[in-house]
């Protein structure tokens, strides 16, 4: 976890924020329009790997 932050603190002034998408009922919506309960929600979600 130590150098992740040494490697964001050296990028810092690269970063640019990014609008994340994700699909709800068939659409993808921006993670940043959804209310206060939909995003804690959205962050308990495990992330598919297929093998």
């Amino acid at each position: 976890m130590h150098n992740r932050e040494e490697i964001l603190k050296k990028f810092r002034n690269r970063r640019t924020r990014c609008t994340v998408y994700t699909r709800v009922m068939g659409y993808h919506r921006p993670v940043e329009s959804f209310n206060i309960g939909k995003k804690g929600e959205h962050r308990q979600r495990k992330q598919f790997v297929e093998r």
